[in-house]
C-alpha cells in the first residue's frame, strides 16, 4: 500500500525559511510533499501577457524548486483550477492531512471552502494556519470584541498586545529532513501557460537598514530611495513578516506603524466582507454621483492630466510597476476628486499595474483617498497637486525625470481641469450624496 503522506500548499508564502504552515506539517507524522499552483482563475484575469508578477512568480518558484531539491525532495508544479487539481491529487498520493497558510481574500476564502468540502468526503483534514500578518481576524479586538475600524487605537492595542512569541521566527529548516524523498522534475515555462517573460528587474528582499533607520525623514520624498521596496516579496511571501516586525522594533517606529497598517487593512478585509464586493466600507458613499469620462480616465492612467506630479506617479507606475506611497495618495485623490471618477476604476487600474498588489493595502488605499473607507481622510480634505509637489518634491528631482517635458508648453498638455473648480465640483457632489443618505 502506498505511504500516507502530508501535502504542503504554497501560496502567498514563496520560502520555506519561517513558514508557518509548513514547519507545522513537517512536524507531523508523516512525509510532507510541497506543492504550488498557477491558479488558471486568477492568470486568465490578466490582460498582460507579459504581467511582471507572473514572471517573478515563476522566478521565485524555480528558486524555491531548486531548494527543495537541496533537501532531496522537490516541489510538485501544477497548473490549472485548484478544486480540479485537488481531485487529482486525491487519485496520486495516499494523504493523510493538506497544510497550507490561511488566504483572507475573498477568492481564497471561496476556494479554500471548496476544497475542504472535496478533501472531507474523503475524511482528509485541511490545516489552514496564520503566517502572512502578526495578528489575524479578530485577534485584536476593542474591550467588546468588535473589530476596529480606526487606526490609532487599534495600532495602540496590537503594539500592547505583541510579543516575542508572535514575532518568533518558525525553525522551519532544522525539520527539512522530513520532506517526500523524490527526484527533481522541469518546471513548466511561462509561454506554456500562455505568458511572455518581463524584463523588469525585482527589488532585492532584504531590508536596507539605512532606509529603514532613515524612514521617518524619507519616506513622503519621491525622489529618493526612502522606502523598503518589500511590497512585492510581503506579497507573495517571499519574506516574512515576523522577520521584518523584529528588524523594525527599536530601529524605527514609523516603519513599524506601516507594517501594523499592513495588519490593520487584512482584519478589515476579512472581518467586512463586503468590501471584497466593489461595496464601500461606508455604504452611504456609493451615493455619489460619479462622471464617467473615459477621457479624463485615460488621461490620467497615461500621466497626461497636465498637473505634474500625477503624471509623475503615473508613469513611473506604468513604467516599472511600482509608484511612490505619497504620490499613489497624490494620484488617487486626483482621480477621485478632481475628476469625480469612481474611486474603483482606480483600483483597478493600480490591481492592473502593482507589483506589489495587495488587495487589502490597495482597496484600504483607494477607499481612505475616496473618504468611503474606515478611517478614512474627510471628503473635504482634497489634495491640492501644486502644494503637495511644493512640499515633497519642491525641486522638482521626482518630476523631472518622469516628466522632463514638463516645461515646455508646447509639449506639455495644460491642465484637463482647473483646481477650484474642480474642488468645488467634489464638495458639491459629495454634499448632495451624503445629504441623500
Amino acid at each position: 500500500m502506498q505511504e500516507k503522506i502530508s501535502l504542503f500548499w504554497h501560496r502567498r508564502d514563496l520560502r520555506i525559511a519561517d513558514n508557518a504552515g509548513l514547519y507545522r506539517a513537517l512536524h507531523n507524522s508523516n512525509k510532507v510533499q510541497p506543492l504550488f499552483i498557477f491558479d488558471k482563475n486568477i492568470l486568465d484575469k490578466l490582460d498582460d501577457k507579459t504581467d511582471a508578477r507572473v514572471t517573478f512568480i515563476h522566478q521565485t518558484i524555480t528558486n524555491l524548486k531548486l531548494a527543495y531539491q537541496q533537501y532531496g525532495s522537490d516541489l510538485a508544479v501544477y497548473y490549472g483550477d485548484p478544486l480540479t487539481i485537488f481531485a487529482q491529487l486525491l487519485t496520486t498520493y495516499n494523504i493523510a492531512n493538506v497544510y497550507t497558510n490561511t488566504d483572507y481574500e475573498s477568492y481564497g476564502i471561496n476556494r479554500d471552502a471548496a476544497i475542504t468540502q472535496l478533501l472531507a468526503s474523503h475524511y482528509i483534514d485541511f490545516k489552514s494556519y496564520k503566517d502572512q500578518v502578526i495578528f489575524e481576524q479578530l485577534e485584536v479586538t476593542k474591550d467588546d470584541g468588535l473589530p476596529y475600524t480606526v487606526y490609532t487605537p487599534y495600532s495602540r492595542k496590537w503594539k500592547a498586545k505583541l510579543t516575542p512569541y508572535y514575532y518568533k521566527p518558525y525553525p522551519t529548516i532544522q525539520y527539512c529532513t522530513n520532506l517526500v524523498a523524490t527526484k527533481p522534475t522541469a518546471l513548466q515555462s511561462l509561454q506554456s501557460m500562455g505568458f511572455d517573460e518581463s524584463a523588469l528587474v525585482f527589488p532585492t528582499d532584504q531590508l536596507d537598514i539605512n532606509i529603514a533607520k532613515n524612514y521617518t525623514q524619507q519616506r513622503d520624498i519621491p525622489s529618493i530611495n526612502g522606502t523598503s521596496r518589500l511590497g512585492l516579496h510581503l506579497r507573495f511571501g517571499t519574506i516574512s513578516i515576523r522577520q521584518l516586525v523584529q528588524q523594525a522594533i527599536g530601529l524605527n517606529e514609523t516603519y513599524l506603524n506601516e507594517l501594523i497598517w499592513r495588519d490593520f487593512y487584512h482584519q478589515i478585509t476579512y472581518n467586512y466582507p463586503h468590501i471584497n464586493q466593489g461595496i464601500s466600507f461606508k455604504k452611504q458613499y456609493d451615493a455619489i454621483e460619479w462622471r464617467h469620462s473615459e477621457a479624463d480616465y485615460n488621461s490620467w492612467c497615461k500621466g497626461l492630466t497636465g498637473y505634474p506630479i500625477v503624471d509623475a506617479g503615473m508613469r513611473e507606475l506604468n513604467a516599472t510597476g511600482f509608484m511612490h506611497n505619497r504620490v499613489r495618495m497624490i494620484t488617487a485623490s486626483f482621480l477621485i476628486k478632481h475628476l469625480l471618477i469612481d474611486w474603483r476604476l482606480g483600483e483597478a487600474y493600480f490591481a492592473k499595474k502593482l507589483l506589489d498588489f495587495d488587495f487589502a493595502a490597495n482597496n484600504g488605499g483607494w477607499q481612505w483617498a475616496s473618504s468611503s473607507g474606515c478611517d478614512a481622510a474627510p471628503y473635504f480634505r482634497i489634495f491640492n497637486p501644486y502644494l503637495q509637489t511644493k512640499k515633497f518634491d519642491p525641486e522638482l528631482k521626482y518630476i523631472k525625470k518622469w516628466v522632463p517635458e514638463f516645461e515646455d508648453f508646447t509639449k506639455y498638455p495644460q491642465p484637463i481641469v482647473n483646481h477650484e473648480f474642480a474642488r468645488q465640483r467634489c464638495l458639491d457632489a459629495y454634499s448632495k450624496a451624503l445629504k441623500q443618505t
